[in-house]
């Protein structure tokens, strides 16, 4: 059933001329504005796409974008999909599995995250070098999921190295700062307590965010080599912890935003 809509969502993005993407990119919250460097050639709506879910969260657009950017094809989400959405896991992870079947060889995520290690500081950008599922799910825990690839997914390495030393050179050429650190993926929506910020800390967590996890163990499972930044959007100190203003998130992810498409836009180059 699942691999019948998937193959029944591919057949309907290729006959839309989607055909030759070579990477893939996710673009988290706030995080849109990369799209305007892109040559677009097809801009699909994900409610036009069978099988697809449907962005609810307002500041995530919900499209798909397919098109030129640094001289490669690549297709876009331009809105994800959160466990906390009420989604199920398969569905957060329908688009990465989607632009699989559509061809991508790399994949490219950005999430919009707060920064448990006290170094790190709003607006600066974080490489994701591993991660902590603390989802309480995993997108590959269902039956059947052995047909799209190894249940057993090797986590050694959930993200890719060589991709990694390539963001890390660029983010030197361009005088980027770009730290570098462990992600937590929490279920959310709600934000953090004082004693689960402190839970982080011992954790030896650098950022925390809602999102990627699911979709980089999907990427693993289908042998599909993967990076991830995160913008650090806010400061999680327990022990100074202020109120969260989301549109105030929003604004600093806009900010730090323009680092981060130089480091996608340069790394395509070389991809």
């Amino acid at each position: 059933m699942k691999a019948q809509q998937l193959k029944e969502t591919i057949d309907f993005l290729k006959s839309k001329g989607i055909t030759s993407p070579e990477i893939g990119i996710v673009l988290g919250t706030g995080l849109g504005k990369l799209v305007n460097e892109i040559s677009i050639e097809k801009e699909i709506s994900y409610s036009e796409i069978p099988n697809f879910p449907e962005a609810t969260v307002e500041f995530h657009s919900g499209k798909l974008i397919y098109g030129e950017l640094s001289g490669k094809k690549v297709v876009v989400m331009s809105g994800r999909f959160h466990l906390y959405e009420g989604y199920n896991a398969w569905e957060v992870t329908y688009g990465i599995r989607t632009m699989h079947g559509l061809g991508i060889k790399n994949l490219l995520i950005s999430n919009a995250a707060g920064a448990i290690n006290l170094d790190y500081k709003k607006g600066d950008l974080m490489l994701i070098e591993d991660h902590i599922n603390l989802q309480g799910s995993s997108p590959l825990a269902f039956n059947g999921a052995n047909n799209f690839g190894n249940i057993f997914a090797d986590m050694l390495e959930p993200y890719s190295k060589e991709i990694n030393i390539k963001l890390n050179l660029i983010a030197q050429e361009q005088k980027i700062q770009l730290h570098k650190g462990v992600y937590t993926s929490v279920l959310g929506p709600q934000l953090e307590t004082r004693a689960e910020y402190r839970m982080l800390q011992i954790l030896e967590t650098d950022a925390v965010g809602m999102s990627t996890v699911p979709e980089v163990i999907v990427a693993k499972q289908l042998n599909l080599p993967c990076a991830a930044i995160s913008v650090l959007t806010d400061e999680c100190d327990p022990e100074n912890l202020q109120p969260v203003d989301i549109a105030e998130i929003i604004a600093i992810a806009g900010e730090a935003e323009p680092n981060m498409i130089t480091l996608f836009k340069e790394v395509i180059k070389v991809l």
